[in-house]
């Protein structure tokens, strides 16, 4: 197996590693029905996805017109997520084989996610990749969520990479953005195909336009591989 230096990885959650979005909708329609509105719709969600639960939830009190505290929302929000997390969470087969190859190689990884410690938690004890992924960066826990950089400068500082030498696998236009406003490489792996156009994205070092379905574990180690040989 080729060597990559000194890459090291830092995978988005949601959308990327793991297929959680359904679960996050109707996490938030639910919380959303509680306060009366009533025809929230999966297209609607498709436009937040990339953005942290908080931040989403602040957007959805001003659009509309919630009277509810943010931290309430934010809490009822998150346990329901956690149940339907806990109960189901489909990890993308191609990333398990990708996590695995890095992980063979001795590759520095870590997860840097705009959803809740106990979320990210819960996911990656539930589908058996906590014991490759220990670095875990949360959005609560940095200034600022995505596309903002906070949460992959923060992940490479406890990686003790430098941001230039980390590759970020993501899903939505904000992740990608916070990627080149870190310094990284991107794998930009839409979820929303209808976004594979937006700016963020052709920023991207990788851009598979047919997402998940074109995304295969060889060929992004194949291709971090060829870069580690260039630098």
């Amino acid at each position: 197996m080729r060597t990559l230096g000194r890459t090291s990885v830092i995978f988005d959650l949601d959308g990327t590693l793991v297929d959680s979005e359904p679960n996050y909708f109707e996490a938030g329609r639910r919380t959303l029905a509680r306060q009366g509105v009533t025809d929230f719709t999966w297209d609607e969600h498709e436009r937040y996805v990339g953005i942290s639960t908080q931040e989403t939830l602040a957007l959805w009190r001003e659009r509309y017109g919630l009277t509810a505290r943010l931290d309430t929302l934010l809490s009822e929000t998150n346990r329901r997520y956690l149940e339907l997390a806990r109960a189901s969470t489909h990890v993308y087969p191609e990333m398990r084989k990708f996590v695995e190859l890095l992980a063979a190689a001795d590759v520095p990884m870590a997860v840097a996610s705009g959803s809740s410690p106990e979320a990210i938690e819960a996911i990656l004890a539930g589908t058996g990749l906590a014991s490759r992924l220990t670095t875990v960066v949360s959005a609560d826990e940095v200034a600022h969520g995505k596309p903002a950089p906070d949460v992959f400068l923060e992940a490479a500082r406890r990686l003790g990479a430098a941001p230039a030498d980390c590759v970020v696998l993501e899903d939505a236009a904000p992740g990608a953005a916070a990627a080149h406003a870190a310094g990284m490489r991107c794998i930009a792996v839409p979820y929303v195909a209808a976004q594979a156009d937006a700016p963020a994205f052709a920023r991207a070092d990788l851009l598979l336009r047919g997402g998940q379905a074109e995304f295969t574990a060889q060929a992004a180690y194949d291709w971090l591989a060829n870069g580690a040989a260039r630098s």
